[in-house]
């Protein structure tokens, strides 16, 4: 059976060289080829099937031999060496209307030899190199271009671009940061970080000299909203992966303790005065809209706690968390993590919603959920009441008017999903918790529901 290389747009099927042991030759070959594993991440090889084919290594990389043992089949890499011949690396000539743009731009333009290059490299490292591929292709040599060359040398190491990963290259842009961090710009980060209290923040910081306070938090965001792997964050900071898997724990820890002191449960009176319009007409004596959720995880490796979170819906190992949100759709309530094989009722039981009804509802409350929570029970002593969608109980359909109903209560507890689709747009929670992390579970659950009420509202005053 042939041996596929496993470079991305590499069809070769002749024999390939292993992949070292060594982790950090390994993770050097693995950056190499740019291939990207199945949730985004650096790809992982199997050490024991995926080769790398000799087209993608330069002759240097090879031990010299003698002639007679080098006609064999197999040749033998030097102790370092890394691939480095790809079809993505290889230049590609410059198109007809770059060649007419570099030529009017150098040739046909009456300025000083200074300021042309200047203006050359304003436009962008781009035009440089396209400058020079194009010289390199026509044979074309002048003054101008040598000129050109240099002045572009001595921009590029005078500029005040960061050439690392960094918060900084994205202060001015507030669609990379929403994308890192899930926050609309800068200024909303910064107004997170003072939320922690930025003394604390900044003790936090000064366990790790590497990184400032505000690197460390964009390092955690980044990675509750991408969920990058600790090795590619390594990567973008030159820190080790022990540094960084080491930031982002120290700093989970410290944004729940924080976060746990925000007070998120409102008043009735608060209720009353920000719910919806129409909501208010359906169902005045509504506090909370709740259901649960589950959040995938890797297969942990105890063989009970296996069997515990295995969930039969979701047809793989899961925890589950049960949410709660106001009828203008803030996030009121947030249980601890449970084994994805637990009910509803055995979560809202042995959680606060429950524990300490008395002190969160007043007399006449109600709680709005879904059909299958069914703990009308355990509140009936409070005189808390449970708003769900009318059961069948042996019927084969409901009457017309609890058909109507019922989507009227339907078209309000929508916004539970709602909210929870938006804290799922941090990827660590859609795509799974690591097991290296599953002891934090309950306080990143926590935190990227407390981080959804950062956001705007999506629930309209006359929803």
């Amino acid at each position: 059976m042939p041996q596929y290389c496993c470079v991305p747009r590499c069809n070769s099927t002749s024999a390939g060289h292993m992949f070292p042991i060594d982790m950090e030759l390994q993770l050097k070959w693995r950056v190499a080829i740019r291939r990207k594993g199945d949730r985004g991440g650096l790809w992982r090889p199997n050490l024991d099937r995926d080769r790398v084919c000799s087209s993608h290594f330069m002759d240097d990389d090879y031990v010299q031999q003698p002639e007679s043992v080098s006609k064999r089949r197999y040749r033998k890499l030097k102790k370092n060496a890394v691939p480095s011949i790809f079809q993505f690396s290889i230049a590609k000539l410059p198109s007809a209307r770059t060649e007419r743009r570099v030529r009017r731009n150098i040739l046909n333009v009456d300025l000083p030899v200074e300021d042309e290059c200047q203006h050359q490299n304003i436009a962008g490292e781009e035009t440089v190199s396209e400058t020079r591929d194009f010289f390199d292709c026509t044979g074309v040599s002048s003054n101008r271009d040598v000129a050109c060359q240099v002045q572009a040398d001595s921009i590029e190491c005078t500029g005040t671009i960061i050439n690392h990963f960094s918060i900084e290259n994205f202060k001015g842009d507030a669609r990379a940061m929403h994308y890192y961090t899930g926050l609309d710009d800068y200024d909303h980060f910064l107004l997170l970080y003072r939320l922690l209290e930025k003394s604390a923040a900044e003790e936090t910081a000064s366990q790790f000299h590497c990184l400032s306070g505000e690197e460390q938090l964009f390092l955690t965001l980044m990675k509750l909203r991408l969920s990058k792997d600790f090795e590619e964050i390594s990567i973008l900071y030159k820190l080790s992966v022990a540094t960084v898997s080491s930031i982002f724990q120290a700093w989970i820890l410290f944004m729940h303790s924080r976060m746990r002191q925000w007070p998120i449960w409102p008043s009735r009176k608060i209720v009353d005065e920000t719910m919806p319009r129409d909501f208010g007409k359906l169902s005045p004596t509504t506090r909370v809209i709740v259901d649960a959720t589950e959040i995938p995880i890797g297969k942990p490796t105890d063989i009970n706690l296996q069997s515990q979170t295995f969930s039969n819906y979701k047809n793989r190992n899961t925890v589950k968390v049960m949410i709660g949100i106001t009828p203008r759709g803030a996030v009121s309530f947030i249980s601890d993590c449970y084994p994805g094989s637990a009910s509803d009722r055995q979560i809202i039981a042995d959680c606060d919603l429950y524990l300490k009804a008395s002190t969160m509802f007043e007399a006449g409350d109600s709680i709005m959920a879904d059909r299958g929570i069914m703990v009308q029970d355990l509140f009936a002593p409070y005189n808390v009441g449970i708003n769900t969608p009318t059961p069948l109980r042996g019927k084969s359909q409901l009457e017309p008017g609890e058909v109507v109903g019922d989507r009227r209560i339907s078209s309000k507890r929508i916004h539970v999903e709602r909210v929870i689709g938006l804290a799922k747009t941090y990827r660590i929670l859609k795509h799974g918790i690591p097991p290296g992390l599953l002891r934090l579970c309950s306080q990143i659950v926590y935190i990227v529901f407390s981080l959804v009420n950062l956001r705007k509202c999506i629930v309209h005053g006359n929803a």
